[in-house]
């Protein structure tokens, strides 16, 4: 009989990256490590990179390992036989990190006498576990009170007062142009009522003048005829 598998150390929502053998001595390399314990990568990275101290380069490096690892470097699902689906890199945390002690290097230094002291030259094992959590809540901005509030609510009542204005100009506005197109009706309507006015009249005097050209022929020929009878 074979030796049975080793279960994981991990869950299926987690990854996990090693560095082992670093050159720094456990002690310091703790130190960063408690700084970022608990927080979420991008966080993580980011203290990191203004921490001036050679442990937190690789520790920086060991949460970018475990991060990709959680893109990448998936499990094979038990069930399907195909790896897991690649976690979110946005939703990682840094649930678990240690560092352990790794071996000694030992070295003397020559004193007075014959003597020598030892050096220890000490190296440690860092382990990183990121898991995929809820996203992470954006920041709320909180409403301000005391000396800083009054210019914000000033420059509100600043800003809301030429809101008004602004509003108010844009209503003369639009009632000016809205009186202009009225009088340009009613001018418009007065002229039509001219102009058809004048139609009528000369339509009226066109009919009267035809009306009496008919009876001025008749007297002129009565009028004719008068005078050859009394000859």
């Amino acid at each position: 009989m074979g030796k049975e598998k080793t279960p994981r150390s991990y869950k299926d929502n987690q990854a996990i990256a090693k560095a082992l053998n670093v050159r720094v001595p456990p002690r310091k390399a703790r130190l960063v490590m408690d700084a970022i314990r608990g927080k979420y990568v991008s966080d993580a990275l980011a203290i990191l990179k203004f921490v001036p101290n050679f442990a937190a380069r690789a520790i920086e490096k060991v949460i970018e390992s475990a991060a990709a690892n959680a893109e990448n470097s998936r499990p094979l699902d038990e069930r399907t036989g195909r790896p897991m689906a690649p976690l979110i890199r946005e939703n990682l945390k840094v649930v678990r990190c240690f560092v352990d002690e790794g071996p000694r290097m030992k070295r003397i230094r020559p004193r007075a006498q014959g003597r020598v002291f030892r050096i220890l030259k000490r190296m440690c094992h860092i382990t990183v576990v990121v898991e995929d959590v809820a996203p992470k809540p954006r920041p709320t901005r909180r409403a301000t009170s005391g000396r800083r509030a009054q210019p914000e609510a000033g420059a509100r009542q600043a800003r809301a007062a030429v809101a008004g204005a602004a509003a108010a100009v844009a209503a003369e506005q639009t009632k000016a142009e809205t009186a202009e197109e009225t009088t340009l009706t009613e001018a418009q309507a007065q002229a039509a009522a001219a102009d058809l006015t004048a139609k009528l009249e000369q339509e009226e005097a066109v009919e009267a003048a035809e009306t009496a050209e008919p009876e001025t022929t008749e007297e002129t020929a009565a009028s004719d005829d008068q005078p050859a009878a009394e000859k």
